[in-house]
């Protein structure tokens, strides 16, 4: 049997646009915290690690794969092992910005941004 929940956020955040996650596999996790200029909150579960974005961050842009996007923040097939915070931002917005994390993630994985390829 499957589990669902969803990732909680840590008490006094807010969530002003509504919260979405991207869930990364795990190796890429300490590069992507290097090279985005902000990072919000980050969970990690073991094989992945979840980042809090907006709501709708998903609209007009295809995540590459690997990664999963979360509608709610939901994790889906979660194992034994719940969600753990390994980030938390100053101040009470929980969120990673998603266009440099799609540029980041983009770049780790080799592909071009949606936006990036020619019209056919």
């Amino acid at each position: 049997m499957s589990a669902h929940l969803r990732l909680d956020l840590p008490e006094g955040m807010t969530q002003p646009l509504g919260c979405d996650a991207v869930a990364v596999p795990a190796r890429f996790g300490p590069r992507l915290m290097d090279r985005l200029p902000r990072v919000g909150c980050v969970y990690e579960d073991g094989p992945r690690w979840w980042w809090i974005v907006p709501a709708d961050s998903d609209v007009a842009m295809e995540w590459p794969a690997p990664v999963a996007y979360s509608a709610g923040a939901v994790v889906r097939d979660a194992g034994c092992r719940r969600p753990v915070l390994i980030n938390r931002p100053e101040g009470d917005v929980p969120y990673t910005p998603p266009i440099p994390l799609y540029l980041a993630l983009c770049g780790e994985t080799g592909t071009t941004p949606g936006w990036s390829r020619a019209c056919l």
